[in-house]
């Protein structure tokens, strides 16, 4: 069922700032939504206590770009090394499609199937699930990668696929280069090293159905919910001057 926001808020306000016992102590402390089941649920904490925090790695036969490319998600790490390489053009951004904004063109659980057919766009695809699988709280990626720029961005979006294709957002992130060890502290890259980016995709709650398939989009841009990087490692708005950055993607092995 739908949830009065206005009357909760009221109902917090009323407890904190007018001393009316609204009973709101005496629920628990968190409440929320379960996609795929579509159910409200209430919760003692958050992130959960029961929370068994699972890995999943991407590999490829071939080549991951795009819907058309052979990139996987696993739970076994794959053992043989290999890697995944696209151009990132500032001039070409990846648009956004999804997410939690405020702009109603781009927010919500769209079909990204546009934009993975696109080349710079790396797709990484689970086999379908023989049972329902929910994932309840924070995610993040571990992405090893190098870049030809000083500087660049990689970003990451966590997707639902359905029986019939639909590939339906659920959580994404993006991560600066410069900013990868310390937002306070920049630091640019050594073109051609490869560094370890830790994506923080926030939260959801989202339960993947029964041959449903989990996803991972990886990219350089998510256009414009987050500026484009210009890839020229000066300062982020200084200037006009834009570069394509060479990317490369590590998996597998050490990596």
């Amino acid at each position: 069922g739908t949830v009065d926001f206005v009357a909760e808020h009221l109902r917090w306000y009323d407890q904190r700032l007018r001393d009316i016992d609204t009973g709101i102590d005496d629920e628990p402390p968190v409440r929320i939504f379960v996609m795929g089941e579509n159910v409200w649920r209430s919760e003692s904490e958050w992130p959960l206590a029961r929370t068994v925090y699972t890995k999943h790695y991407i590999g490829n036969a071939t080549a991951a770009n795009s819907l058309h490319g052979d990139g996987v998600l696993t739970a076994e790490r794959p053992a043989a090394p290999g890697r995944d390489r696209y151009d990132y053009d500032p001039e070409r951004p990846v648009p956004t499609l999804g997410g939690p904004i405020m702009h109603r063109e781009y927010s919500g659980p769209h079909d990204r199937r546009p934009v993975e057919r696109r080349d710079d766009v790396l797709v990484y695809t689970s086999r379908p699930l023989e049972r329902d699988l929910e994932v309840t709280g924070p995610v993040k990626m571990t992405l090893y990668a190098s870049s030809s720029a000083r500087d660049t961005d990689f970003a990451a979006t966590l997707v639902d696929v359905y029986p019939d294709g639909r590939a339906i957002h659920i959580c994404e992130g993006i991560r600066r280069a410069r900013t990868r060890d310390s937002i306070e502290t920049h630091t640019l890259v050594e073109p051609g090293r490869v560094c370890d980016y830790t994506i923080d995709m926030w939260e959801t709650s989202n339960v993947f159905k029964a041959g449903h398939r989990i996803r991972v989009d990886v990219t350089s841009s998510n256009f414009p919910r987050f500026d484009r990087n210009p890839n020229t490692g000066n300062t982020p708005g200084m200037d006009a001057e834009l570069q394509v950055a060479e990317q490369t993607v590590y998996h597998g092995g050490e990596y």
